[in-house]
């Protein structure tokens, strides 16, 4: 979920100065879904790794 919000207003300006769905904006963005489960887990381990 960090990742989200770290493009999330990326995503919402292309949407909405360039009038594409939001799946558009993060193909533009080169954040595909395999990119953002990669993300996820990544942001998950380090997470589990800091608390311990």
């Amino acid at each position: 979920m960090v990742e989200n919000t770290n493009f999330q207003m990326a995503i919402d300006l292309l949407c909405c100065h360039l009038g594409i769905s939001e799946e558009e904006a993060k193909e533009q963005l080169g954040i595909g879904e395999s990119e953002l489960i990669h993300q996820q887990i990544m942001d998950t381990q380090r997470s589990i790794s800091e608390g311990m």
